[in-house]
């Protein structure tokens, strides 16, 4: 006889519907002695995902997004439970485990309707696409994309974070921008004296790549925030809007800071937004979402203007040895800007293999006049000042 599961998902996982799941669900509702069995197909699927190039973080953000937190929660417990099996764990792996939700307990609320929510996942995992890997599976060799080492945070990037997370949680603009400001000078010196110790040392780091998520609402203003700080940081970022996130191409020391400044910049301006439309329905306004809209678009705009401006003053005092661009023995030099030139070339490189064809779109533009006015007046508080990131890149759209 064809055991439950094999039964469950024939019914389940293999049509589209609800009723299906319902088939499904009820056939292992009534068999206890299935729930080993059918834990252990969940990790296989998690192990395809792997394969597919998916990395926990993924997994988590796209079952949110397209179904539910339970469900969440219940791809989180497969893959803790997978990942236990690895004795070494990809780069940046433990900050995503770390980072998951607690797996719900089994069969709860009841057995039917914790298997239809399983079988729900699973049909889920099933369907995932294969994408551009940016690190080999658990368990498999490194080759292809450059890995950064495995190891503890390094100094700079604990104070950076500092610095933003009270840049946050200030409710004062002048001192949220004094801090962001200082962040930038931090950031932009160690990346540079990272491209500096790499042509010194003759290292043969090559670039690699994160992934960041894209959430709705508002996703299109969020990609060009997300793109004009990966240019800022001498990384490429190509946009996935399908699946809801940014592939981000880059040495590992301007990933980090891609990956923490976006981060921060879009706390900033959310806040910054939710109070100027506050003041808005104050006045009796209504039209939130295109204030929104057309605010977030604003300061994604506005952003990567001073971003660029920032990047030409900083790679400038760097060359001349001054300011916060130099290097760690105090001067740049002139040395200093064919290595950055070499470095972009490699990045650029790097994304053309892994993205080669990309589409560019158009964005619709901004209908609020009210909206554009306070989001550039917001990205204006939370400007680069004139120590920010060194150097411009590109972006995409698969």
């Amino acid at each position: 006889m064809e055991p439950v599961t094999d039964q469950a998902f024939a019914a389940a996982l293999y049509s589209d519907g609800d009723a299906g799941l319902d088939t499904g669900a009820s056939l292992l509702a009534a068999d206890p002695t299935a729930d080993a069995e059918l834990f252990r197909r969940g990790e296989e699927f998690v192990r395809r995902a792997w394969e597919r190039g998916w990395q926990p973080a993924d997994v988590v953000r796209l079952v949110r997004r397209d179904l539910d937190e339970t469900a969440a929660c219940l791809a989180a417990g497969l893959i803790v439970s997978e990942t236990a099996r690895y004795e070494r764990l990809p780069p940046r792996w433990r900050a995503q485990l770390d980072g998951l939700p607690d797996a719900p307990p089994r069969n709860r609320p009841d057995r039917f309707s914790y298997a239809s929510a399983v079988l729900g996942l699973y049909r889920l995992l099933l369907r995932l696409p294969a994408i551009e890997p940016v690190g080999p599976p658990p368990g498999a060799a490194p080759h292809g994309l450059h890995l950064p080492p495995a190891h503890d945070e390094p100094r700079m990037l604990t104070r950076i974070r500092a610095l933003l997370a009270k840049a946050e949680a200030t409710g004062f603009p002048e001192e949220a921008e004094a801090l962001t400001t200082k962040a930038q000078e931090l950031m932009a010196r160690h990346s540079i004296d990272e491209a500096l110790l790499a042509a010194r040392t003759h290292s043969k780091e090559a670039p690699g790549a994160c992934r960041i998520g894209v959430d709705a609402p508002y996703e299109t203003a969020k990609a060009i925030l997300l793109d004009a700080v990966a240019a800022a940081n001498r990384c490429r970022a190509v946009w996935n809007s399908d699946l809801g996130f940014s592939t981000v191409v880059g040495f590992e020391p301007d990933l980090d800071a891609v990956e923490l400044l976006y981060t921060s910049l879009l706390v900033q301006g959310t806040v910054a937004m939710t109070k100027a439309e506050a003041g808005q329905r104050a006045g009796g306004r209504k039209r939130t979402k295109t204030f929104r809209q057309s605010f977030l678009m604003a300061y994604a705009q506005r952003l990567g203007s001073r971003l660029a401006a920032d990047t030409a003053r900083v790679t400038a005092a760097a060359e001349a040895g001054t300011g916060a661009g130099a290097g760690p023995e105090g001067s740049g030099g002139p040395d200093l800007l064919p290595v950055l030139a070499a470095r972009d070339m490699a990045v650029k490189d790097t994304a053309g293999r892994m993205f080669p064809e990309t589409t560019t779109t158009r964005v619709r533009g901004a209908t609020d006049l009210d909206g554009w006015t306070h989001g550039t007046a917001a990205a204006d508080r939370a400007r680069m000042g004139g120590n920010g990131p060194e150097l411009r890149g590109g972006h995409g759209r698969r």
